[in-house]
């Protein structure tokens, strides 16, 4: 069975709440002793995630 994958395009704000909500979530499970490497695999992802360049069309012209 192949695996899906979904391509999530975030802009640096919307990238720096999907980080902040993740260390967040890490940090609770770390106070409560449980495992974490589910969240860090995750969290890892969107470090790296490769990032794409756009350009932004001027629609003033």
């Amino acid at each position: 069975m192949k695996e899906e994958k979904v391509i999530l395009e975030l802009d640096p704000y919307e990238e720096g709440a999907v980080i902040s909500a993740l260390n967040e979530l890490r940090n609770k499970e770390l106070e409560n002793q449980k495992p974490t490497d589910f969240v860090d695999d995750l969290l890892l992802k969107v470090l790296h995630a490769p990032q794409k360049k756009v350009r932004v069309r001027d629609e003033a012209r």
